[in-house]
């Protein structure tokens, strides 16, 4: 009797001591054999899918998997747990590839090596962990992809925050998506690599990125086999730091403002006057510490080269205490307003202020002191119409009358 090459296909399918099976590509059971109906029972006649036989917690990878074969078309293996006729969920490796034509996808079950009782213990402590912070951490998203890029894991409380589903990407190449985005994408690294090809080479890598106006700070770790095998996936975790940068930006602008707010300040404290033609005065009041002193040497020295003074009267009548740098500072302030061609002078300075200058056994004769802004005044203008100083034909000196 001849037995044509599809009968005994027909046969060889039904009758595989293999769990074989014939899906569509959406998952759902369009054909099994003989072995496979006996185990997950009357499922088989109302054309179950995997997904409604899979343990829930088996349902990430079973989707992750599937939403392989269809992007890649490539083989897969993965182990997963199906309900069987008992209700029992069974554990089993599959083995899965789609048809020549990529209608339909073709594969096999069998049972899964059975894991030691305190590696399932382990596993299951692992997933609860995970699951936990997945369910309750509001600011955090976790993602993986396999080797190839595609995403098979997908979830987090910050999902949303970003636009996005939990599980809404899962089975999309992120490389594709994602891998040639402009460097401008990222900020405060713009080094980071934005060839995401380059992030399985096992290196740990941290940066942060704006997406949709949520600022994330995104932590990239490698997905080994086994301890120290090569890389076969990359784990994601992406902290929300919405708020914290808000708070950043505000800080930082309050920060310039009080700056700017202390540049005033600074500028009415120690508030340069020309008093005359050449004569520059800066009254000082309050404390003079040696910030402050810094800063009027800097204002001074500045101004004196703007106006091209001949004198610079510092009036510390104002001044009630002075710290034990003060002094040194005068006198290097009063140096170098002598570097700049003018002549610097001290007026009104307090007793209680001498004293703390006379104790700190400095050299105070470079000093040219007066008792008080108007003795400095006449000082100044006393040497400005000195016959020496004054042009030969005898007119005025510019901005001063004429001596009689």
């Amino acid at each position: 009797m001849n037995v044509t090459s599809d009968t005994l296909f027909a046969e060889f399918f039904a009758r595989c001591p293999e769990l074989l099976f014939v899906a569509s590509v959406a998952g759902g059971l369009l054909h099994e054999n003989d072995a496979l109906r006996e185990v997950i029972g009357p499922a088989s006649e109302r054309g179950v899918t995997f997904a409604e036989l899979a343990h829930p917690e088996d349902g990430a990878a079973l989707l992750a998997a599937w939403a392989k074969l269809e992007q890649t078309g490539e083989p897969v293996s993965f182990r997963v747990r199906l309900r069987d006729a008992r209700g029992a969920y069974r554990p089993l490796v599959c083995n899965a590839k789609r048809s020549p034509d990529r209608s339909a996808v073709f594969g096999s079950l069998r049972a899964a090596p059975e894991l030691a009782e305190e590696e399932l213990t382990i596993a299951r402590n692992k997933a609860r962990i995970l699951d936990s912070v997945v369910n309750h951490v509001d600011k955090l998203a976790f993602w993986a992809l396999d080797r190839d890029g595609i995403c098979f894991y997908h979830d987090g409380k910050a999902l949303p925050n970003a636009g996005f589903k939990p599980g809404q990407l899962l089975g999309v190449n992120w490389i594709e998506l994602y891998g040639k985005q402009p460097r401008a994408s990222a900020i405060d690294v713009p080094d980071v690599d934005s060839d995401m090809n380059s992030w399985f080479d096992g290196t740990v890598r941290r940066f942060r990125t704006d997406t949709n106006d949520v600022y994330w700070d995104n932590w990239i770790t490698p997905l080994r086999d086994g301890d120290g095998g090569p890389v076969c996936g990359l784990l994601g975790l992406s902290f929300d730091i919405s708020e914290s940068r808000r708070t950043e930006e505000e800080l930082r602008a309050q920060l310039q403002q009080i700056e700017a707010q202390q540049k005033v300040i600074r500028d009415l404290s120690t508030p340069i006057i020309e008093v005359w033609d050449g004569v520059l005065t800066l009254p000082m009041v309050g404390t003079v510490d040696s910030m402050r002193t810094a800063d009027v040497m800097d204002s001074l020295l500045s101004k004196i080269v703007e106006k091209q003074a001949r004198f610079a009267i510092l009036d510390l009548t104002g001044v009630e205490v002075v710290d034990t740098k003060v002094a040194s500072h005068l006198i290097e302030l009063v140096t170098a307003i002598r570097l700049l061609g003018a002549d610097g002078i001290v007026a009104g300075i307090k007793p209680n202020v001498a004293q703390t200058m006379v104790a700190l056994g400095l050299d105070l004769s470079q000093l040219n002191t007066q008792r008080n802004l108007r003795a400095a005044l006449q000082h100044a203008i006393r040497s400005m119409t000195r016959p020496e100083s004054s042009p030969r034909n005898g007119a005025a000196t510019p901005g001063l009358p004429a001596r009689g």
